[in-house]
């Protein structure tokens, strides 16, 4: 029962990663293109996917989005920032800019 629970929230998350995704393209695509780390093809496909193509993608029981092989020491420097000062989220957003990988749902992972 827990199982179906937990892949019934990845499919959840999936479909509406893969919406946001496709509306930061729309509204912005470079800006769109940095935030989600992806490449020209993958924002082109992104982009073209119909909602019953969105729907299927989002059907896997492997998220789509991810964390970076960074990400566990640039999430630390954020949250244990001794001197905050209210600039957390711009902190945040610096590191996770410079952070680097592979793009969300490259490499036939769905």
């Amino acid at each position: 029962m827990q199982t179906t629970d937990h892949l019934d929230e990845i499919q959840d998350l999936n479909l509406a990663y893969l919406l946001l995704a496709q509306r930061l393209l729309n509204e912005n695509r470079s800006a769109a293109m940095f935030r989600l780390k992806i490449d020209d093809d993958m924002a082109d496909l992104i982009a073209s996917l119909s909602a019953a193509q969105l729907t299927t993608l989002s059907r896997t029981n492997q998220l789509l989005c991810h964390f970076g092989h960074e990400a566990a020491d640039r999430l630390r420097q954020v949250v244990d920032n001794p001197r905050d000062n209210g600039l957390s989220r711009f902190h945040a957003s610096l590191l996770m800019a410079g952070q680097g990988g592979a793009s969300p749902v490259a490499g036939g992972e769905a």
